[in-house]
């Protein structure tokens, strides 16, 4: 899957079709007065279900984009979120790039305020920072539990697309689980970054960041990425966005607000440098072990320099992106295999993985 960072309904065609229906249904069977009350019934029924998803929005948006802040970097924009009291925003680590302080525009504030980074970690493309000044009224957001995100939950994004703050976007959950990798280009991290959300909720560029959000106004991602279509010369693909869960960022933040670092990034690594290789059609075949660190996983398990891997566990290796993309849906401490080239000798050895 490839995908560009973003510096970040239901068709109411069988509605319409289905109104029509009982409209017909209802003009021929005048004979029978119960069966007219029940259809008034069920089409007064329909106009009230829109309303009530209706205020269901307007409710989340007037409790979360509050939380929601506008993050100006000096030759960067993005959004950021409320994470506590004590002036801490979570956002994405390719909004703060290499930068140290920012300007921040919150929902009470008409002037923007100054803020300082307090830890970018790439790896997750995952930062906080932090407002020199709290203003009255700021209010933090509350996270959810992404074990509870469903395919076809109805979600909300939030942030400052194209510098548009205070912005409300609408979709659903598309996918849970995506392992994505971001390009580099553009100021981007290249992280692999397993578990995504992936949402159908437009994310454009400003959006990184901000909040998707369910509509019991809990954050349950943090919109980072929009899928590129090649066929449309690399722009961004409509409808195909994901957003860092909201455990993973819940699980980074909270290091970084008390240790001011992270110590625990709850990545799989197998302790080497490596870089693809081809074949003889020029075709990636693997990646060449280049370095191995010592006491590492891949130390451990005997595989030296040189080697060339071309297999994880039940997953095929063949460039350095889908080694990554495979050690994102593990975790440290879990046993898998490794399959690897030496001198011509495939050979497989169990590896037990450890952190990155």
């Amino acid at each position: 899957m490839e995908a560009s960072r973003t510096p970040a309904l239901r068709t109411v065609a069988p509605v319409v079709a289905l109104v029509c229906a009982l409209a017909f249904v209802s003009a021929c069977s005048v004979s029978d007065p119960s069966a007219g009350q029940e259809q008034s019934t069920t089409r007064a029924a329909l106009p009230m279900a829109g309303n009530d998803l209706q205020s269901d929005y307007l409710r989340v948006i007037k409790d979360v984009l509050p939380s929601v802040v506008q993050i100006q970097a000096s030759n960067d924009l993005g959004s950021g979120v409320v994470y506590d009291g004590n002036g801490h925003i979570v956002t994405n680590a390719h909004v703060v790039g290499d930068e140290k302080t920012f300007q921040v525009t919150t929902a009470h504030s008409e002037d923007p305020l100054t803020a300082t980074l307090v830890y970018s970690y790439p790896e997750q493309d995952l930062a906080v920072i932090k407002l020199d000044r709290i203003p009255g009224g700021l209010k933090a957001a509350r996270f959810g539990d992404s074990e509870k995100v469903q395919v076809g939950q109805i979600v909300l994004a939030m942030g400052s697309p194209l510098g548009l703050s205070s912005s409300v976007t609408q979709g659903i959950v598309s996918a849970t689980g995506r392992t994505v990798s971001e390009g580099r280009e553009g100021g981007g991290t290249g992280a692999t970054i397993g578990n995504m959300v992936q949402t159908s909720a437009a994310i454009n560029p400003g959006n990184s960041g901000g909040a998707l959000v369910n509509l019991d106004g809990q954050v349950i991602g943090i919109p980072t990425l929009a899928a590129t279509d090649p066929d449309l010369g690399g722009s961004a693909a409509p409808g195909i966005g994901f957003a860092i869960p909201a455990s993973m960022v819940k699980t980074i933040a909270d290091q970084i607000v008390r240790k001011g670092k992270v110590t625990d990034s709850g990545r799989a690594a197998l302790g080497i440098t490596g870089r693809t290789v081809v074949n003889d059609a020029f075709q990636p075949a693997g990646v060449a072990v280049v370095d191995v660190r010592s006491g590492g996983a891949a130390d451990r398990a005997g595989i030296r320099s040189g080697d060339v891997i071309t297999r994880l566990g039940d997953t095929d290796i063949t460039t350095i992106t889908s080694l990554a993309e495979a050690l994102a849906a593990d975790r440290p401490g879990q046993r898998t295999t490794v399959t690897f080239n030496r001198n011509g000798r495939e050979t497989t050895v169990d590896v037990t993985l450890g952190e990155q």
